[in-house]
């Protein structure tokens, strides 16, 4: 993994902002970490490749900018990690469903989790040459990319999540169960972005006929 991809954390507490760098900083690789309080900090986005891991604290900002907002004027960068109340889930259903986002409930043990899903998207983007906003440009319809959304990454969406969940319960679980668990995970990111492409190319020739 390289440092090339900068990973934006945004998160307005400051015990919680040093347990993500932490988690990052003992995953053993070469981030490039840029810590910010507030969504409002972020400024004009970056043009390097880039995750933005947005906590929900740091959304609380005079602007009062909503989740959905926020995300979505974020991930034209790259992709967005978001990490919130379970209540908020349902403002995001049409992010999470086109893969530009992902979910994690803010509850329980909960850092390892969007720490190892940031590394998961950069890892897998990587492998497989993919940019981590935009794709190539397979040719595809409006309505193919609309079944993609809806009809793949709503279970893609649940699969991931809980993987994710198990694997922040690595400590007890046998390296058999956590080797089939990282295929799962590491295969539907996979298929996510392999879909958020096709649903990218699928739009843009549509709005170009």
């Amino acid at each position: 993994m390289s440092a090339d991809h900068l990973i934006q954390i945004i998160c307005a507490n400051g015990e919680l902002t040093r347990e993500y760098v932490n988690e990052f900083q003992n995953a053993g690789k070469s981030f490039h970490l840029r810590p910010l309080a507030w969504f409002a900090e972020v400024g004009q986005l970056p043009t390097e490749p880039s995750v933005f891991l947005l906590d929900e604290s740091g959304l609380e900002d005079r602007s009062k900018r909503g989740l959905e907002c926020a995300v979505n004027s974020l991930v034209e960068a790259g992709p967005v990690i978001v990490v919130a109340g379970p209540e908020r889930q349902s403002e995001l259903t049409f992010l999470l469903s086109s893969g530009a986002a992902d979910f994690v409930v803010r509850t329980g043990n909960f850092v390892p989790v969007a720490v190892g899903l940031v590394e998961r998207r950069i890892r897998l983007a990587t492998t497989n040459g993919l940019g981590l906003s935009g794709g190539p440009s397979e040719d595809g319809s409006a309505d193919f990319g609309e079944i993609l959304r809806h009809e793949v990454n709503n279970p893609l969406t649940g699969i991931l999540g809980n993987a994710e969940m198990l694997l922040a319960r690595r400590d007890r679980l046998p390296p058999s169960a956590i080797e089939r668990l990282e295929t799962i995970a590491n295969l539907a990111v996979r298929l996510r972005e392999t879909v958020r492409r096709l649903s990218s190319a699928a739009e843009s020739r549509q709005a170009g006929s």
